[in-house]
């Protein structure tokens, strides 16, 4: 599993954007694929994991009702889509793969590099 994040950028505050995270090995379908984000002098935290098969979804309070995850296994991709954006969504974001559907950090195995989301007030 080898993950490459990109879409991040710099968006006003009630803005959107898409992130997309690629994995360019062959096992991409067998795992659950989650989204964390680590603001700066914070602990990584969790905003949402998406099983196998996509039929199982998880969410941090704070991603509920504005991020929606989806993957496109035949892509061998996984996407937040992250709606109305707040300031206090200024983060890295990663994606990771593991084998069980959790929110905690440690469930995950592999990790990608990170793209900077930026939220101006």
């Amino acid at each position: 599993v080898q993950l490459q994040a990109s879409g991040g950028g710099l968006v006003q505050a009630g803005g959107s954007l898409r992130l997309s995270c690629a994995d360019s090995g062959r096992t991409f379908s067998n795992y659950v694929m989650g989204w964390f984000r680590q603001a700066p002098w914070k602990e990584r935290e969790f905003v949402a994991a998406i099983s196998w098969s996509g039929d199982r979804i998880l969410y941090a309070d704070s991603a509920k009702g504005r991020f929606t995850i989806s993957r496109d296994n035949a892509k061998n991709t996984v996407y937040l889509q992250m709606n109305s954006l707040k300031p206090e969504d200024t983060a890295v974001y990663h994606c990771a793969a593991g084998p069980v559907l959790l929110m905690t950090v440690a469930a995950y195995k592999y990790w990608g590099q990170g793209t900077q989301v930026t939220v101006s007030s």
